[in-house]
């Protein structure tokens, strides 16, 4: 079987064979048989659990690479007040250690109705949406425990 054991990142490599199509959960792995989107079959094995990121490359040991895609998956799109009201609204996700994009003006997390009603009712403005999910990594993420 073909092995997947290098994750070239973004900008880091030429010409890919084919694409992957992943939403953020099944980005994040160690080990595990893939298929890519045009039917290359290989076995994902990197040294330790890692977030693959939207055009990031694994590097097969045919040499070929697949591209990572982010597949849009169901999303809020979190609004504050002001810069000031949307990082308490941040701290309040973070404190229930829920992923979270970040942007200047917004935040994007999962679906959740429990976790909505708690931002409405903190003032945020909260919309469905659908997009690529990419969220901030831990504080730890890069550090093995």
């Amino acid at each position: 079987m073909i092995v997947g054991d290098k994750v070239v990142r973004r900008g880091e490599w030429a010409e890919a064979a084919d694409t992957i199509t992943l939403d953020e959960t099944a980005r994040h792995r160690r080990r595990m048989a893939m298929v890519s989107d045009g039917g290359i079959a290989f076995l994902l094995d990197l040294p330790e659990a890692t977030l693959l990121r939207e055009s990031d490359g694994i590097l097969l040991s045919n040499g070929q690479i697949i591209v990572v895609k982010a597949k849009p998956e169901p999303l809020y799109e979190v609004r504050g007040r002001d810069a000031a009201h949307l990082v308490a609204i941040a701290w309040q996700l973070g404190n229930r250690h829920l992923a979270a994009q970040i942007f200047a003006d917004r935040l994007l997390i999962r679906r959740d109705a429990v976790i909505r009603t708690m931002l409405e009712g903190l003032g945020a403005s909260v919309a469905e949406t659908e997009a690529a999910f990419d969220p901030e990594g831990g504080a730890y993420h890069a550090h093995p425990h």
